[in-house]
């Protein structure tokens, strides 16, 4: 089985501009349905779907890339010498790759105070032909008092990496307050203590905000081993295209793929082909930015889900891996938008959502902060999100009578076991294995050699976590 490492073609990025008065290529409208299992209630969740030739628009009619042209990067660099400098977080960084990409269409840079506003309270953003795209988190650079000193009279700014590199330059640019409070208290739904991207990038930094343009100078690299697999949006359009994609449906995660999600992933393109679609492809897409410290790692994520396609658990001629540079917020409903609208920018016009999607448990209380279902709800009524067709998770538990994953049935709710993913990290850490059919071995013994990487506990086991 082909691995993971041969299922792209690296390119360089074409450009892709659509006319605003354009309309989408749909065609006739089918209904479709799920069935949800939820608390043993079933639910019906009824959507028109959209059958269209080619792949779906951008946000704003053109994919927006921030990238310098090559004849003008030296010119760039000398300028960014000459100019007042921020020095960019790890996380600043990968905003920073994402806007240069176009992941977030139609921003052309850190948000100035119109559209921060606009994202807090509206999770939009009006364009100037008076359409209105989603955005639901703000995407911002956050300076000190000192900064904002140094900064002075200047229109324009370097942004540098950590060892003072020229990364971009951040033209027009405009700085106003970073009311901290209210950014969190609109992101999360709380200012409890302890949620972890607040601490990590809120909570300590500066008091003020800087937007403008953004000119990136050269591409965003890692150097560790997966660049190949950080796939744009345009290259991401590229290999649907080239593939003969009628359909793209994207499916977001941050944890390792067991064989319910891989149910889910092919149940979703059986039912794609039963609607009249030719070659639906899946996006499997992990999550490859800033996330808490008890996930794992993106590395071990790939070679995880590299086993997967090995294994033959997901077919590798229908699937496109690639990583999605966004850092985590675990911010719910909210955020969820987020992750639904950057697929839309790489060519998505289905995205599957499951349970309690960018959801945790809160910080401090012993509860979950969102409702389960809330997710995928707001996804279906969100404004900018109308050309997206959202696909709820079918719940899938493990069929003791069939020793494999399988979809829920309440009929016989004895015959089925639930295996949360604290009771798969569980036995990992412990070395035991889960039931056969949960996950394919491959992928397993990544899990596994994860956990062994880790310094072990006193007794050599982990106590399984209660679930709040």
């Amino acid at each position: 089985m082909a691995s993971m490492a041969t299922l792209f073609v690296n390119s360089p990025n074409p450009s892709y501009s659509f006319s605003k008065n354009s309309k989408p290529h749909f065609g006739s409208n089918l209904n479709f349905s799920f069935s949800v299992q939820i608390q043993n209630k079933k639910m019906k969740n009824h959507q028109k779907v959209r059958i269209f030739n080619g792949l779906i628009e951008p946000d704003g009619g053109k994919l927006v890339e921030l990238f310098v042209k090559e004849s003008q990067k030296d010119e760039k660099k000398k300028e960014a010498l000459s100019i007042p400098r921020i020095k960019l977080s790890k996380i600043d960084l990968q905003w920073v790759h994402v806007l240069s990409e176009g992941w977030a269409s139609p921003l052309n840079g850190f948000m100035r105070e119109s559209e921060f506003l606009q994202t807090l309270h509206f999770n939009s953003l009006r364009l100037d032909d008076g359409s209105v795209v989603n955005m639901s988190v703000p995407i911002v650079l956050a300076i000190d008092d000192s900064q904002k000193q140094r900064i002075g009279e200047s229109d324009k700014v370097a942004l540098v990496d950590a060892d003072d590199n020229p990364v971009a330059i951040l033209n027009k640019i405009e700085i106003y307050k970073h009311n901290k409070e209210e950014r969190i208290a609109r992101t999360w739904g709380t200012t409890a203590p302890g949620l972890p991207y607040v601490d990590e990038a809120i909570s300590n930094a500066g008091n003020w905000l800087i937007g403008g343009d953004l000119e990136v100078i050269e591409p965003i690299k890692y150097s560790d081993g997966l660049d190949r697999f950080r796939m744009s949006p345009a290259e991401l359009r590229e290999e649907f295209t080239k593939r003969n994609a009628d359909a793209v449906f994207a499916f977001q995660l941050r944890n390792p793929v067991h064989n319910g999600h891989a149910l889910l992933m092919t149940d979703t393109r059986r039912r794609l082909l039963d609607m009249g679609y030719k070659n639906p492809v899946l996006l499997l897409h992990p999550l490859g930015g800033y996330t808490k410290a008890d996930d794992v790692p993106l590395s071990w994520r790939m070679r995880q889900h590299e086993k997967v396609l090995e294994d033959g658990v997901l077919d590798p001629e229908t699937t496109v891996v690639s990583i999605f540079p966004s850092p985590m917020h675990y911010a719910g409903p909210t955020e969820v938008q987020w992750h639904a609208k950057a697929r839309i920018n790489a060519g998505a016009n289905f995205y599957i959502v499951g349970r309690d999607p960018a959801g945790m448990g809160h910080p401090v209380e012993k509860r979950d902060l969102y409702d389960a279902d809330h997710g995928k709800k707001v996804l279906s009524m969100a404004p900018g999100l109308e050309r997206l067709n959202i696909l709820p998770f079918k719940v899938a538990a493990y069929d003791k009578t069939q020793s494999k994953m399988a979809f829920f049935d309440p009929s016989r709710a004895q015959d089925f076991v639930f295996i949360s993913g604290t009771k798969m990290r569980t036995l990992a850490k412990n070395r035991e294995n889960p039931p056969d059919g949960f996950m394919c071995p491959g992928g397993w013994k990544v899990l596994v050699d994860y956990y062994d990487s880790l310094v072990p506990s006193e007794n050599g086991r982990v106590a399984e976590a209660v679930p709040a």
